[in-house]
């Protein structure tokens, strides 16, 4: 799928946010990644095969 000089990593990788953005929706909130993964501003992402990668957030704790 990636037409780059350098592969970029497959949506198999764990380094698939790497890929270069062939789409950008910033006032939707996500991007289209070139090996099909959509990355959503919260850090989800959605795989080609469908499988959802839920948000990794860090959780605040008050002092």
């Amino acid at each position: 799928m990636c037409q780059h000089r350098t592969d970029c990593p497959s949506a198999e990788s764990p380094d698939r946010e790497a890929a270069e953005a062939v789409a950008r929706h910033p006032e939707q909130g996500w991007s289209l990644l070139c090996n099909g993964v959509l990355l959503f501003d919260d850090t989800g992402e959605l795989l080609p095969d469908g499988r959802v990668i839920a948000p990794r957030r860090t959780l605040l704790i008050a002092a």
